[in-house]
């Protein structure tokens, strides 16, 4: 019998088995019509139906008021970075600069117009949320990045905010219940917890599209998107497949109330561990600790064991706990589908390695 794994890639990552199960039986027959899913017309009433499904559910689970539109698009979030600003950036952008995505995010928009950091946390090497900053009251809108998967903090409240707000919540999104209404668009990457590679998700208050003079080209104008159901070209359909099969599986576990409550357990079991080891040490400011990507580091005087410690926990199973390349460390995703089993598994691995090296 082959050891367990315990999967805690940053993304793309784990992801529910029902989803996975359910997608490889669609890739052999698409709802009882004979053709692979990755062969179906996107015109067909089969798959159409899904699209439907997948915005209610979105709808469900977030609570989306009625004047939002949800819409589903190729190219990740990084592209969003310059949809976000083609869209909205007329005179002034705030960027609250929380890491390496919140930095790339900024020069997108630079790269259209006036856009600046009205807060930064770069000083300390992104390892806190900035906090006490003002916001200008003349901004087009604020944008900000609830989750930095490179250096694991979180902003875990909705800010009040006196201007348009956006975020990217590629990496946090479905964790926790979110008042919708707070901001003007919500958009991510589906890699973490929504689904796989290949789509990303946008939730947009109609009202606040149509603010700008700039043409904005037709692939990249949400409107478009928003009348055309999100086929204005032909979408990524197994990747919406499997965010709608992610989504029911959320639905299934209780919804956001009933994850919240298992992804803060998985996180305070992790860095209890951390704090209590003497081999390892967080990196976060701990009232910023992500409850989605815990990194952490060998403690000083130690860090040469660190590769040692790599192998040790990919002997017993674990896998993409490695840190970012620009950051090096460890780095545990633990998003929805991650267990509380999988989280004890490399806590023990840890407590192992330390009885190892006393």
């Amino acid at each position: 019998m082959s050891k367990p794994v315990h999967v805690f890639n940053a993304g793309p990552c784990l992801l529910p088995q029902v989803a996975i199960d359910n997608a490889i039986a669609a890739l052999k027959d698409f709802k009882g019509t004979g053709v692979s899913l990755i062969s179906i017309s996107h015109r067909t009433k089969e798959w159409e139906s899904v699209m439907d499904e997948c915005r209610a559910l979105w709808k469900e689970l977030l609570c989306i008021p009625d004047d939002y539109e949800t819409v589903f698009l190729g190219g990740g979030a990084s592209l969003q970075f310059l949809y976000v600003a083609m869209n909205f950036l007329e005179k002034k952008a705030g960027y609250l600069d929380t890491g390496v995505w919140a930095s790339k995010a900024l020069k997108e928009a630079r790269g259209l117009g006036n856009a600046y950091a009205v807060a930064s946390s770069a000083d300390r090497n992104y390892c806190y949320i900035p906090k006490g900053y003002e916001i200008p009251s003349d901004l087009d809108y604020l944008h900000i990045t609830t989750n930095n998967t490179i250096y694991g903090t979180e902003i875990k409240q909705d800010i009040d905010c006196p201007v348009p707000l956006i975020a990217d919540m590629s990496s946090d999104i479905l964790s926790r219940r979110v008042d919708v209404s707070k901001y003007a668009m919500i958009y991510g990457g589906a890699q973490k917890n929504a689904g796989p590679a290949g789509v990303a998700f946008a939730i947009i208050r109609k009202d606040a599209l149509g603010k700008v003079s700039r043409y904005i080209p037709t692939m990249l104008d949400y409107r478009v998107h928003i009348d055309k159901g999100s086929m204005f070209n032909t979408p990524p359909v197994f990747s919406i497949f499997v965010m709608t099969e992610t989504l029911k599986w959320l639905k299934a576990q209780g919804g956001l109330d009933a994850i919240h409550e298992r992804d803060v357990r998985k996180a305070e079991t992790l860095y209890a561990e951390i704090d209590r080891n003497s081999l390892f040490t967080g990196t976060a400011d701990k009232e910023d600790r992500s409850i989605m990507n815990v990194c952490f580091v060998m403690a000083p005087g130690r860090e040469a064991l660190q590769d040692e410690f790599l192998a040790f926990a990919k002997e017993r199973g674990m896998v993409g706990i490695k840190g970012h390349r620009s950051v090096g460390g460890f780095r545990a995703s633990i998003y929805n589908a991650c267990t509380q089993e999988d989280v004890e598994a490399l806590v023990k691995a840890m407590q192992d390695f330390e009885s190892l090296k006393k």
